[in-house]
Formats: C-alpha cells, sequence, structure tokens
C-alpha cells in the first residue's frame, strides 16, 4: 500500500531571513512546499537572486516567478528611488509608526498571488514569513491582517466554496528575531544566501551585502546577537551579529 502524498504549501519566498526560516519550517511539518518569487517593482533586485539561491538550497519542490509592477503606483522607499530608505534609527524610532519602507498593499496582492497558486496546486497552506514582533511596523503584518485573509480565501475562491480553503500560515508570527535565527539555525538554513537589508549594497563576488543601517539591517543584527551567533551573509557597516 503506497503513503499518501504529502500535503502542498505554497511559501512567498522573499530572499529574507524570515521567509526562508519559514519555509524550512513548512518543509519539517510535512509539506511539499513550492515557492512563489514576486517582482514587485522592487529598486533592489537582489532580493529575488537571494530567494532563487536559498530555493534550491532547501531543495524546494518548485519555483514559480509573477512580475507585477507596484513602482508604477509608487508609495514607498522600497520601489521609488526619489524616497530615501531610513537608516541609523534607533529601537524606539523603528517601531514607532509606519515606515517609509512600507509598500502599499503588497503583502496583500502577494497573498493573493499565493493563493492563486495554491488553488492551482492543490496547496493546503499559503506561508508567509510576516512577524509582528520584532518589526518596522507593517500594517499587513499584524495578526488581524491574515485572519480576515483567511475569510477572504473562503468566500472568493473555488476552493473556499467547495470547503477546502487554503489556509494562511505565518509560523513566525510571535516570535522574536533571536527565536527565528535559532529556529533556522537548527533546521539548516542558509542563512549565508539571504539577504534582508532594504538599501543593499553591490559586491563583487558576493551579489550585494547588507548595509547595517537600515532597519531590516537592525533588526537582522538583533537576532543573530540574541540568539548568540555570527550571521554568515555579506555586511558592510557596523559589525554583524556574534
Amino acid at each position: 500500500m503506497s503513503a499518501a502524498p504529502a500535503p502542498r504549501a505554497v511559501v512567498l519566498l522573499s530572499g529574507g531571513m524570515d521567509s526562508a526560516t519559514a519555509a524550512a519550517l513548512a518543509q519539517r511539518s510535512g509539506y511539499e512546499v513550492s515557492a512563489l518569487v514576486v517582482d514587485y517593482g522592487q529598486r533592489q533586485q537582489a532580493e529575488r537572486a537571494a530567494a532563487r539561491a536559498v530555493a534550491a538550497a532547501l531543495g524546494l519542490a518548485s519555483v514559480r516567478e509573477v512580475a507585477v509592477d507596484l513602482g508604477a503606483i509608487g508609495g514607498s522607499a522600497l520601489t521609488q528611488a526619489d524616497v530615501p530608505v531610513p537608516k541609523d534609527r534607533s529601537d524606539a524610532q523603528i517601531g514607532a509608526g509606519v515606515p517609509p519602507t512600507y509598500v502599499p498593499a503588497r503583502n496583500t496582492l502577494l497573498l493573493s498571488l499565493g493563493l492563486g497558486l495554491a488553488e492551482v496546486l492543490g496547496a493546503a497552506r499559503v506561508v508567509i514569513g510576516a512577524n509582528a514582533v520584532d518589526t518596522s511596523g507593517y500594517p499587513d503584518c499584524r495578526p488581524e491582517f491574515l485572519e480576515a485573509f483567511d475569510r477572504l480565501a473562503e468566500l472568493g475562491t473555488r476552493a473556499g466554496a467547495a470547503g477546502r480553503a487554503p489556509r494562511v500560515w505565518a509560523p513566525l508570527l510571535t516570535w522574536s528575531k533571536a527565536r527565528i535565527v535559532t529556529c533556522g539555525l537548527e533546521l539548516g538554513v542558509p542563512f549565508e544566501l539571504t539577504l534582508s537589508c532594504y538599501d543593499p549594497v553591490p559586491t563583487p563576488g558576493a551579489g550585494a551585502a547588507h548595509c547595517g543601517r537600515c532597519d531590516a539591517c537592525r533588526l537582522r543584527r538583533r537576532g543573530f546577537e540574541g540568539a548568540g551567533a555570527s550571521d554568515p551573509a555579506p555586511w558592510v557597516g557596523p559589525a554583524r551579529g556574534g
């Protein structure tokens, strides 16, 4: 008697440490994981290369790439060259308000694309590395938003009409960055291939390095310091965790 096939999951893979850890957690939970990598018009394309490298290192079942130009809408430092990325902010500043690196409706779009792919693949989960603890204050990383999206999936999909809508799974939602790093190291996440920086610095031979000054770099460094580990990814600027 043959074993039942593994349930499927679609992970929104950005190339950063959180989505890579979420993908590895889905694998450990027994899912056959496919990655969705979205070119949403971000200024820094190095993260897409990082996502491909992470997917290959983890041995994900497949990688789909979709392009949707949110840069045409604007409103974010991540898509508009004339909007500066905040640098050298304190922990209190990082957690206060919605920063200019917020991309309007990005997670709504990404989850919608992931939901569509999940329907096509017959996947039970759409996995996102959203984190609401050590965060830059993005409203679309809150539990209420993700719960609302689950309801949308129930009402707006053929799978939902049949009572089997894919569910959003955000396994890192309430975790600290230190816990994410610790778990990732235990799972063998290739952190050396990940890129979290909002304003990465091109580096010959390494693709891109973390600037060490943006909010994402500060949060990442906090995670590795809290875990008592050194970050193997390329960096410039202030020293990384250790």
